[in-house]
């Protein structure tokens, strides 16, 4: 089964980061030796569209995207199995994506609101990652959730609590994200966002983890 995944931009480079950083979460998620096809895709866009070709093509696959927004509570009533992710992408401007004949809302899914949100879940790792000078008590608060954030709140506190590194650049995207996705905990990041969890729970199923 291949994941097709936002993130990794245009370059050879960033793609490999991605793939590598996806593929480091998910083995220590509990999927090592039952592993998907990683696909980065680059922007959001190319993801949809590479989903879209598989789908058709009969193939199985998976879609993660950023939610870059809030999603509507009313897309994400009772438990997971019921949740809307298409719904959310359909209606958000500058999607306004349609869900492939032949797929299901098992099969996409969202970083809600961007990738970097699952990192204020970690912020142990986050200060070992940065070392001296960093300031975790510059990162937007996380109490029971880290998907009420917005996207500019995230990358705001990141920017601040980075800004005073002492061997490492303020934070990049594309110098540090990858490397930060490779390191934090998973059981973290699924225990403060429900949509990751949802996320790795669906592709365990897919993949025939037992749980």
């Amino acid at each position: 089964m291949k994941l097709y995944v936002e993130g990794g931009g245009g370059a050879n480079t960033l793609r490999t980061a991605c793939r590598s950083g996806f593929s480091e979460f998910l083995q220590k998620a509990g999927l090592k030796g039952k592993m998907p096809r990683i696909v980065a895709c680059g922007g959001r866009g190319d993801a949809y569209d590479s989903f879209c070709t598989a789908i058709e093509a009969g193939e199985q696959a998976f879609l993660l995207v950023d939610s870059e927004a809030p999603v509507d509570n009313k897309h994400q009533t009772d438990n997971t199995d019921t949740w809307q992710p298409w719904v959310h992408l359909g209606h958000r401007e500058g999607d306004k994506w349609a869900k492939p004949l032949g797929s299901d809302d098992d099969q996409c899914h969202l970083m809600v609101q961007c990738m970097e949100s699952w990192f204020l879940a970690d912020a142990q790792t986050l200060t070992s990652f940065f070392g001296q000078g960093f300031q975790s008590n510059r990162l937007p608060a996380v109490t029971t959730s880290v998907e009420s954030i917005s996207k500019q709140q995230v990358y705001d506190g990141l920017a601040k609590a980075t800004a005073n590194c002492k061997t490492k650049s303020p934070y990049g995207k594309g110098e540090h994200s990858f490397k930060i996705l490779a390191l934090i905990a998973p059981e973290k990041v699924m225990d403060k966002s429900p949509w990751a969890s949802r996320f790795v729970e669906e592709l365990k199923k897919k993949m025939g983890v037992d749980r």
